[in-house]
């Protein structure tokens, strides 16, 4: 286990791992972002990158195949883009769309493009598109009334190879019942999930026709603020949706092909504390709860479709 003491002057509010594994980086309401190197249990800080006028709720890494690029998110109203060339940092772009915090940024799956979903406490979800020519695209619109907390993209749902244009554009291939190759653009099947002040978990998925994102469904269930949702990677026939919320409970949430989506609470009695943070392991089948009672909870799913207790962690 790698520790860092003192690594922020105030609370860390967010810690990520990039893809390899090799890289963390960690965000605070000290306003900095500061980037480490890991090797086995030994740790060296490489940067710390200032630019925010506020606390950085949270970053994200981008696929590696754009670059070693991070997005951060503040109670600036900002989300920050930086990049690494031959180890020096630079902030190359400023989202600035939002009028009040941004509380959630997240890298769509590389499939997508380069799409950074924010979510903000103004009522709106905003996405940014990186073209190869550098100018980013943008779309905002209102996803919860008072504010919205959290967001996260769902997993390609378009089954198939990937192929890659000559034009950069990613498409899914499947192949119809009679062997003959189907084709569909990566951009069709997009979908994220949000939550927000408004108690609601919502999904949302891009239409074409109207160049925006549709909501599909409002999922009811919870009796507080919707703190973070977390959709599962894992492409299997069932989707899996992790919601955490004010009210001290996590509710999965699952959709079974194009059915109707499921609640399921994670636990029959509520957490101690408010949950703040849920996350999926990579391979999808085990979940990550933290709370204010300062422990990280582990989930799986048993055979009988029930929720067990995978471990605590309370250092």
């Amino acid at each position: 286990m790698v520790s860092i003491g003192n690594a922020h002057n105030d609370l860390i509010h967010d810690a990520v791992l990039d893809y390899y594994g090799k890289r963390l980086a960690t965000c605070s309401s000290d306003k900095t972002i500061k980037i480490f190197e890991i090797d086995g249990e030994t740790q060296r800080l490489i940067d710390t990158l200032r630019g925010h006028d506020g606390p950085v709720w949270q970053v994200s890494w981008a696929h590696p195949k754009f670059g070693v690029i991070l997005a951060s998110a503040s109670y600036d109203g900002k989300a920050f883009i930086w990049r690494e060339d031959n180890g020096q940092w630079s902030n190359i772009a400023q989202h600035a769309v939002h009028q009040a915090s941004v509380n959630s940024v997240s890298w769509a799956p590389q499939e997508y493009g380069a799409l950074l979903l924010c979510a903000s406490s103004d009522g709106k979800v905003s996405i940014v598109e990186f073209k190869d020519d550098g100018k980013p695209d943008s779309i905002s619109f209102p996803a919860h009334a008072v504010g919205v907390n959290a967001a996260s993209w769902a997993p390609p749902s378009v089954s198939g190879s990937i192929i890659q244009t000559g034009a950069g554009a990613t498409i899914n291939a499947a192949t119809d019942g009679n062997g003959s190759s189907t084709t569909s653009t990566a951009q069709e099947t997009r979908r994220f999930a949000s939550g927000g002040c408004d108690n609601l978990v919502k999904i949302w998925k891009f239409d074409s026709s109207v160049g925006s994102y549709v909501e599909e469904v409002a999922l009811e269930g919870h009796t507080d603020w919707v703190r973070d949702v977390a959709w599962s990677p894992s492409v299997l026939s069932k989707s899996y949706i992790a919601s955490a919320s004010q009210d001290k409970t996590v509710i999965i949430w699952t959709q079974e092909g194009s059915g109707p989506w499921k609640k399921n609470l994670l636990k029959s009695d509520k957490f101690p504390d408010v949950v703040w943070r849920v996350s999926w392991s990579l391979s999808g089948n085990i979940l990550a709860v933290s709370g204010g009672d300062n422990k990280v909870t582990l989930w799986k799913e048993n055979l009988n479709g029930e929720w067990e207790s995978a471990g605590v962690i309370d250092e």
